[in-house]
């Protein structure tokens, strides 16, 4: 049909176009999402069985969990093997996490009582000796923080300080060791040993405390 001379185009009654749905975001994009969820978040996501927001954690604490271990085995090849059983048993008993404590200190006590354990068991093989130290101690950045506070009376290298170091806390108990592991070189609190270790912060006191005189005591020579 014609208006003044014009053709009159015929009305358009198709649908208006839609906007392209919305793709689910790449697996790359998701783990980057999961990277800044809190731990309260993940935990959840990995006991409705996201194995992703587990690798999260491991990733986020595995570096903390193994300075500790190092310094409670002074052996790297020990603490990476204990890391890896760490967290494959957190892993496997996610699903009794009540968060009646944090993550972290869930998972610390879970190292350190299988630390401990594979002390005593090692202990009773006469299998730790300062052969079996790993001399890569001398490079570890908290070894050498902890060194930097020790003022000798005497000249000795720092193999010879290292040698008595190690021995000296291979004399303590492995619930002695622990504490001074994560109070004096991890910085934790008296209340999160004590929550990683179920007992009360009056027994974490206690036992640093002994732990301080038993070293200050075999190393009387070296401070």
């Amino acid at each position: 049909m014609k208006f003044s001379g014009k053709q009159i185009q015929p009305a358009d009654n198709r649908p208006a176009p839609t906007a392209p749905p919305v793709s689910p975001r790449a697996p790359a994009d998701q783990d980057a999402a999961l990277d800044v969820e809190p731990d309260e978040s993940l935990v959840a996501l990995a006991q409705r069985g996201r194995r992703e927001a587990f690798d999260v954690l491991v990733e986020r604490y595995k570096n903390r969990l193994y300075a500790t271990i190092y310094h409670m085995t002074a052996h790297h090849e020990d603490a990476n093997d204990l890391v890896q059983d760490s967290f494959v048993n957190a892993y496997r008993k996610i699903g009794s996490f009540k968060n009646q404590s944090s993550f972290f200190t869930w998972l610390y006590r879970i190292a350190v009582n299988r630390t401990i354990n594979f002390l005593k068991r090692a202990r009773r093989r006469n299998h730790f000796s300062l052969d079996d130290m790993d001399t890569n101690i001398q490079t570890d950045p908290d070894f050498v923080e902890l060194m930097s506070h020790v003022t000798p009376r005497r000249e000795v290298s720092l193999n010879e300080l290292q040698e008595q170091l190690n021995a000296a806390l291979q004399k303590l108990s492995e619930s002695h060791r622990a504490v001074v592991v994560m109070h004096d070189i991890q910085g934790m609190t008296h209340l999160d040993i004590a929550r990683a270790m179920k007992c009360s912060e009056g027994t974490v006191r206690s036992r640093l405390f002994y732990a301080r005189q038993q070293l200050q005591s075999l190393l009387s020579e070296y401070l």
